[in-house]
């Protein structure tokens, strides 16, 4: 028996020198989806105001703040509306004391919100892994901008936009309009005449974001284009098409 209660007591001892397990991290700002069973967000200070007797959060841009991509399947996922299943607050919302979201909700539901495009939220989170999400609301969403340059295809929701001299990831989600030059939707960059080009070169023709996924898929270079984004968020909300594009 003597073996045994030797390598016990080995065992507690090494246990007491175990290092402690990562501590949880925190973030502010806008994730986005980025593949499945993951965000991607880009942390910001945030800055509590009152607004009509609520707490919403004011972001702004932290220097020298690096992306994250967290896994939140396991994350416990709290809303800003009254029911899970909402799109939008329709005039009630349910935030705690800090303006955090309060209505205990799913991964899944997460996952349908991400898919409505970037969702304002604090997450805490652990070795890569997100454990908790709360949904904020923003005091100040920024205005939209435009900016012509190129673009690169990440994935299917996501860009890369490059314009004097900068790059800037952006993402792209159902509410993103594209204007084609080209006859259909459906086909190539800058496939055949420009039937549908305005005196500027622009498209003119209305298509969808899954449009834009399938265009950007046959591409191998980054294409010419003009956009509407709205900064901090780094949304791309709408792309045209330019005919010339080399």
């Amino acid at each position: 028996m003597r073996p045994l209660v030797c390598a016990t007591v080995a065992a507690l001892a090494l246990s007491a020198f175990t290092a402690p397990a990562q501590a949880a991290s925190s973030a502010y700002g806008y994730a986005w989806s980025d593949g499945k069973g993951h965000l991607r967000i880009v942390p910001k200070t945030a800055t509590r105001v009152m607004r009509q007797g609520n707490v919403l959060h004011r972001l702004k841009t932290l220097s020298g703040a690096k992306e994250l991509r967290l896994d939140y399947t396991g994350a416990a996922y709290a809303r800003v509306t009254v029911a899970c299943g909402l799109k939008e607050t329709e005039g009630q919302v349910a935030l705690d004391a800090k303006g955090l979201g309060r209505t205990a909700c799913a991964p899944a539901h997460l996952r349908e919100s991400l898919g409505r495009g970037p969702v304002p939220v604090r997450v805490e989170h652990r070795g890569g892994k997100a454990t908790r999400v709360n949904e904020i609301l923003v005091a100040n969403w920024p205005g939209r901008r435009s900016a012509t340059g190129t673009l690169k295809r990440v994935n299917d929701t996501t860009v890369v936009f490059a314009t004097g001299g900068k790059k800037i990831k952006l993402g792209y989600s159902y509410s993103t309009v594209f204007h084609r030059t080209t006859a259909r939707c459906g086909d190539g960059w800058l496939t055949g005449r420009p039937v549908n080009a305005d005196r500027n070169g622009l498209g003119k023709k209305q298509c969808t974001w899954t449009d834009l996924t399938k265009a950007l898929k046959g591409t191998r270079h980054p294409v010419l284009v003009k956009i509407d984004y709205t900064p901090g968020v780094d949304s791309l909300d709408e792309v045209w098409e330019v005919f010339g594009d080399a």
